[in-house]
């Protein structure tokens, strides 16, 4: 059974079964002494955070990572000065008796990666950048023109690619959706498709050199993005023919930090783990680095205990109720539940069990916006087994619509049960999402939070799902919270200021766990007010497109402010920073004074 969708008119399809997962078959690729892809297990990775040059701070990250179980350390190489130092951090590191293998990240820079590869052993390059413009320009290209550019390209990347071959290095192609080129941006737009056909470019000319340790990334900021690029990348790997089958590295870049971090995180890797696609992870988080290794292993030990392709009895015949490459929302009709209007374009509602609302009802003039909208039990939902013919067609002939989720005790995974009953259900009945089929909690408040959000938040980015309802985590008031933080990083629903804030890393031109924290301190009262986080110029720039400020270290010490893509203002010096920022809000009309009350 093939995926649904269509680009460009062609049919693509990015895995072979949405109800019964199973991993996508890779070649293997070696970095150093692991092995990614083919039979080996989804690898954990991390990035530093030390200044490249600082080789004693290098190395002590390297081995704190390496003991907390990270398999695979990058390291940022800014120019060929950083890149020369990669000799003496990896000696020492060796020399410690650490023998993980280590990754130079290269933006800008030819000469820097050619340096890096003859020290680690993986070079990641970003096609937007490396050795390509991004100044954002407006221009038309003419065919020709085009392949003029493509042939530069080529000439500065060819002396990389037979590096890495005579070495037995691996290399990462790594998209960032906030880093595309002028020549792609012009031609393909702001785009999944654009940032595929970014990475493409650049693997055929590895292949043309009979170079194939490849590794591809499709990060972005957004969630539905990141989703619809990785699988359009998938589809476009298997349309070029059974070689291009080559390892995932799964990534959110600029998730942030705190609970917003390890949500946007979950939905965008947990869906995409669940669908059988991801080779080697990184969970970015605006945290100390050795805090995201805990959370990706629980994000990979979770997608393997999800119980996929045990389920064989659903329907041999499946079309999907959306477009897995193009986000639109599935169009129900309206519906008052207990008061509130559902499906139909309103937001998606926030419901909770008699019991949550019982033991949050005392606290409702606390929890401001935050307070659950529907009572389950009282919102005549019918529940169903997708799998259920009868029930189906008695559904779908019922004159008006009618609230409707999977019925507990039902034995398929989460997903793929709500994928089945949307595809199944008549698009005029609302769906009412559920964390999971049955009403025991067993399980700690982490993994409670990433298994939520990755199958409710995989299901709201596919388009389906008018209300939700989280049943895992077992404190009513941390469920609430987390039902709709999970709204709000799958794009649903914006009821609080959204950031996106980049990991720390050696490029970081300040420190950015302590400058999110002033800036959510003094920002985190603005509903629906997008606030990008930048630590450097690498993605800062491309990344505003989804803000409506940004906050970018332009130097050491000093700040550039931004009004979506647009500079407005250089070089402010850090301490005056946050005031600035607070005065650009203000100036634009979007600055409320704070109520006290927010999540």
């Amino acid at each position: 059974m093939a995926c649904g969708g269509m680009t460009s008119a062609t049919p693509l399809s990015y895995c072979p079964d949405m109800l019964h997962r199973q991993r996508r078959p890779t070649r293997e690729v070696m970095v150093g002494h692991i092995g990614v892809g083919g039979s080996n297990p989804v690898r954990i990775q991390s990035m530093i955070t030390a200044d490249t040059r600082d080789t004693a701070a290098c190395v002590a990250e390297i081995l704190a990572l390496a003991d907390a179980g990270c398999e695979i350390v990058r390291l940022t190489a800014q120019t060929r000065v950083y890149a020369a130092n990669l000799e003496h951090i990896a000696r020492e590191v060796r020399a410690a008796g650490c023998a993980v293998p280590l990754v130079a990240d290269i933006h800008f820079k030819p000469d820097a990666a050619l340096e890096a590869a003859k020290w680690v052993e993986k070079v990641r390059i970003n096609p937007g950048n490396y050795a390509d413009k991004k100044k954002f320009e407006t221009r038309e290209y003419s065919d020709a023109q085009y392949e003029e550019e493509l042939e530069r390209i080529r000439e500065e990347f060819t002396p990389l690619v037979r590096l890495c071959k005579d070495l037995g290095r691996a290399m990462r192609i790594g998209t960032n959706h906030g880093s595309l080129s002028d020549r792609i941006m012009n031609r393909y737009g702001d785009t999944p498709l654009g940032m595929v056909e970014s990475a493409l470019e650049f693997a055929r000319i590895a292949r043309e050199l009979d170079y194939h340790s490849l590794i591809f990334s499709m990060k972005a900021s957004n969630p539905k993005v990141m989703i619809e690029a990785y699988r359009l990348l998938v589809a476009r790997l298997a349309a070029e023919g059974p070689d291009w089958n080559y390892p995932i590295h799964l990534g959110v870049t600029e998730a942030g930090d705190g609970e917003d971090g390890r949500i946007k995180s979950a939905i965008g890797i947990g869906s995409l783990l669940e669908d059988g696609i991801g080779d080697t992870i990184r969970v970015s988080l605006t945290e100390d680095s050795v805090h995201e290794i805990p959370v990706a292993r629980d994000l990979v030990e979770l997608s393997a205990q999800s119980g996929w392709g045990v389920q064989s009895d659903a329907p041999a015949t499946f079309v999907p109720s959306y477009d897995p490459f193009s986000y639109s929302r599935r169009a129900s009709s309206p519906l008052v539940v207990l008061g509130h209007a559902t499906g139909g374009g309103n937001p998606v509602r926030v419901a909770a069990t008699s019991a949550t609302w019982q033991a949050v009802a005392p606290r409702f003039a606390l929890l401001g916006e935050f307070k659950p909208e529907l009572i389950a039990e009282q919102s005549d939902v019918e529940e169903i087994d997708p799998r259920d013919d009868e029930a189906i067609t008695l559904t779908n002939s019922a004159s008006e619509p009618r609230l409707v989720t999977v019925a507990d005790g039902v034995d398929m995974p989460v997903i793929a049960a709500f994928r089945l009953l949307a595809s199944r259900l008549d698009a005029r009945h609302p769906v009412l999402l559920k964390d999971r089929l049955d009403s025991e909690i067993g399980t700690t408040p982490s993994r409670a939070l990433l298994t939520a959000s990755t199958r409710i938040g995989s299901l709201l980015c596919d388009g389906i799902g008018d209300a939700v309802l989280v049943r895992g985590e077992s404190d009513p008031e941390a469920a609430l919270r987390l039902s709709y933080n999970i709204l709000q990083a799958a794009g649903c629903r914006l009821f609080k200021t959204d950031y996106v804030a980049c990991p720390s890393c050696g490029r970081t031109l300040f420190n950015l766990q302590q400058t999110t924290q002033r800036i959510r301190e003094a920002t985190g009262h603005l509903k629906g007010v997008r606030i990008a986080v930048m630590g450097c110029i690498v993605n800062g720039p491309g990344e505003m497109a989804d803000a409506d400020f940004g906050y970018v270290g332009g130097a050491p010490g000093k700040i550039n402010l931004y009004v979506g893509k647009t500079p407005v203002e250089f070089n402010i010096p850090e301490t005056d920073a946050v005031t600035r920022l607070i005065g650009l809000i203000r100036q634009h009309g979007k600055w409320v004074e704070p109520s006290g009350i927010h999540a």
